[in-house]
């Protein structure tokens, strides 16, 4: 077996083992529920949340922490974005990562770039620079997740149908990283 594909097996699982611990922030299971108190002092969550790495982490793209649905959200007549949309914006997303990589050996979509790719496709303005500064500095994060976030922004703006990347993209994509956030567990 590959080294490389024997490591993937390896975090496959490793994550699969600490599937728990991914879904949970805390031993008890409700830290940051809406209507549920967390019983666990600080320093268990802590220690809880840092048996996942921070470079494993830093190799997922999107990190959204997900709280429970109150009853009366889940059925509610309140339309949403049909599926169908939905399905339309993605595959119109991808047709233009296909044209945009098709001189690309082995790159198909955003999530596939290299730093040189990032650096060529994902532009942003002098304000997205700063907003991307900031975020860096106060959220203390990696280079690996800079270009996390580049990617997912690309990637919102495709499924806006932008062809530039806008700083409301950019700031959604920052969003999705929080797990990465110093002190997220108060």
């Amino acid at each position: 077996m590959d080294l490389s594909v024997w490591i993937l097996v390896e975090i496959y699982r490793y994550v699969v083992q600490n599937a728990n611990r991914a879904t949970h922030e805390c031993p008890c299971g409700f830290y940051n529920h809406p209507t549920r108190r967390c019983i666990c002092g600080s320093y268990a969550v802590q220690k809880y949340i840092s048996k996942i790495s921070g470079p494993l982490l830093d190799r997922i793209d999107i990190h959204i922490e997900v709280t429970p649905v109150e009853f009366n959200e889940l059925s509610s007549h309140q339309s949403s974005e049909k599926s169908e949309a939905v399905r339309e914006r993605v595959i119109n997303a991808r047709k233009v990562q296909e044209q945009r990589f098709k001189k690309h050996q082995h790159i198909h979509s955003n999530a596939q770039m290299r730093a040189r790719n990032i650096q060529e496709i994902c532009i942003i303005d002098e304000g997205g620079r700063h907003l991307l500064k900031m975020a860096m500095e106060r959220l203390n994060l990696s280079a690996r997740a800079y270009d996390r976030i580049l990617k997912v922004a690309r990637t919102i703006a495709d499924l806006e149908g932008s062809i530039e990347i806008s700083n409301e993209h950019l700031a959604e994509a920052i969003q999705l990283r929080s797990l990465d956030r110093e002190n997220w567990t108060g």
